[in-house]
């Protein structure tokens, strides 16, 4: 199958004493021939003194964030293949070899455990699975692809995808421009459905639900003004259209009833934002234009 390549095995963790241990000896009998590699994000619990005790690598990578210890380990870490795997316990690592036999045999750049066909009762806390439906389903209207779990965290990457990609993610939304960078600049990504565990009692998730994910959004408006510039302006347009018609459906209707404006500062926003779409628009035709002639 694999056997022959040098595979590396990458475990971000920030304090996940009650379940390194289980993850890296899964690995150790899955998988006894790769190299694992903890990247310890200045955990206060005794996460690295129990992975150091597994005979893992264990590596300090100080500037606090996934995004910024995924970024470390893809610069310091070299291998054929790349196996990367939260340190939480909730993903299968009995199922890799069928996920390595898929990369392999479609020869893939990217394989992505998808989470979304067999999970646990509680292993999706209160409105992730949500936000992970809408931000798949964004990334695939966007790429017209079909993505279903833009956000998970198991994932086997090529040696040609993981030292020719540049990241710029500092937190969790570091899975996100993996997705995106891969569908744009054309790397083989497949997904591969896998089951998804609940965290073990007394295990806590770092994810902030309104931050992390407000960081997601934001991190695709960065990535779209560079990859469809058109597109970002095209929604802008929509959006400051949309709400100069609010903004000016009742003026206009006291107009239409009484031939009297009674609210006048809102009929001036109202043609303010309608000249603003406009202009949005304008802009957007106009680079929408000069990417396809570039």
């Amino acid at each position: 199958m694999c056997d022959k390549k040098k595979i590396a095995v990458l475990i971000p963790c920030y304090n996940e004493a009650l379940t390194i241990e289980k993850v890296i000896k899964d690995f150790q009998e899955i998988l006894p021939s790769a190299n694992i590699y903890v990247f310890d994000n200045n955990s206060t619990d005794r996460t690295a003194a129990i992975a150091k005790s597994t005979k893992a690598e264990v590596i300090l990578s100080p500037r606090k964030g996934k995004g910024n210890v995924v970024q470390h380990m893809f610069r310091i870490i070299n291998a054929d293949i790349y196996v990367l795997i939260d340190g939480d316990n909730t993903y299968p690592v009995s199922e890799l070899p069928k996920m390595l036999s898929h990369y392999k045999n479609n020869d893939l750049d990217i394989v992505v455990g998808m989470r979304l066909k067999n999970y646990r009762e509680n292993a999706f806390r209160l409105l992730h699975k949500f936000g992970n439906n809408l931000i798949s389903n964004i990334i695939s209207f966007l790429f017209n692809t079909k993505i279903q779990d833009a956000l998970s965290g198991f994932r086997i990457l090529s040696k040609h995808f993981v030292k020719n990609i540049n990241l710029i993610s500092q937190n969790f939304e570091i899975e996100t421009e993996m997705t995106i960078r891969s569908i744009y600049y054309g790397f083989k990504l497949d997904e591969f459905p896998i089951t998804y565990n609940e965290r073990p009692k007394g295990s806590v998730s770092k994810l902030n639900t309104f931050r992390d994910g407000l960081a997601i959004f934001r991190l695709i408006f960065i990535l779209m003004k560079s990859y469809k510039p058109g597109l970002v302006y095209y929604a802008l347009a929509y959006i400051t259209f949309s709400s100069g018609f609010i903004a000016g459906f009742y003026p206009i209707m006291d107009y239409y009833n009484d031939k009297y404006i009674y609210n006048v500062p809102l009929i001036i926003i109202a043609v303010l934002l309608e000249i603003l779409s406009a202009v949005f628009c304008s802009v957007g035709i106009i680079l929408t234009h000069r990417k396809t002639t570039s």
